[in-house]
């Protein structure tokens, strides 16, 4: 009889992982021993109280800080192991970030700014991947534009294109929505949501919102540093259930 087929490796995961900032009586414990994986081709939404080290652990997953204690991993690379070269490597090709605050280059246009990545990369455009993933952002007839000429919505999707261009593991999304009206937040979760559908993508946000978190195949929901719950299947309204007896968002 066939043995079962391993499961799959997690895109992203942290084990026993502690962020403790300052020091002494000013020691704030951000994670508290933190263990949680995250499974590839799935939207997976962060929730938690203020404070509660949503951002934190999203920062240390990414290779943005580092753990005070434990293992971060990306494909099963522990994110400490690297050297400061490996890590700025592992970030170029196989992470994408989706911020906010957009951060785009206000002198390039909307096709420069999501080909940024490859161009500091020295690797050439795949055409194929990028007019997809262009179609799928809705920018075709925008790629001329720079970004003071496109809306909030706009600009957030070129950003989200942008993290898609190199194809990587996976994308990091702190509150993509946060400063976005409802009509382009839908939007860009929509998006999201096909790209882990269409483009078989890995998505890890944080998000205070129910709505936003509805849009995912599951919420990792966070407390004082701990991890107190996961949901599968989550809907708004099961999502702002729960959020009410954690203590807010």
């Amino acid at each position: 009889m066939p043995s079962a087929a391993p499961e799959e490796r997690p895109v992203a995961g942290v084990s026993r992982a502690t962020k403790i900032y300052g020091h002494g009586d000013a020691a704030v414990t951000a994670l508290d021993e933190v263990t949680v994986s995250f499974p590839r081709a799935t939207l997976t939404a962060i929730m938690g109280p203020s404070g509660s080290g949503k951002s934190t652990l999203l920062h240390c997953l990414a290779g943005l800080d580092t753990l005070t204690g434990g293992t971060a991993t990306i494909e099963g690379r522990d994110l400490a192991a690297l050297s400061d070269t490996g890590l700025t490597l592992l970030r170029r090709e196989r992470i994408g970030f989706v911020f906010q605050s957009f951060n785009l280059l206000p002198t390039l246009s909307a096709g420069e700014n999501i080909t940024l990545p490859l161009d500091l990369a020295g690797r050439s455009v795949d055409r194929v991947w990028f007019d997809t993933l262009v179609a799928a952002v809705g920018l075709t007839d925008r790629l001329g534009h720079r970004p003071a000429r496109l809306s909030g919505g706009q600009q957030q999707r070129v950003a989200v294109a942008r993290a898609l261009i190199t194809r990587p593991a996976v994308v990091f999304a702190d509150e993509p929505t946060g400063n976005l009206d409802s009509r382009s937040g839908t939007e860009l979760l929509e998006l999201l949501r096909r790209s882990v559908r269409d483009l078989d993508q890995s998505v890890i946000m944080v998000t205070h919102d129910p709505v936003a978190a509805g849009y995912a195949d599951q919420v990792v929901y966070l407390a004082d540093g701990r991890v107190v719950d996961t949901m599968l299947r989550p809907t708004a309204e099961r999502v702002l259930d729960r959020m009410k007896t954690i203590g807010g968002s």
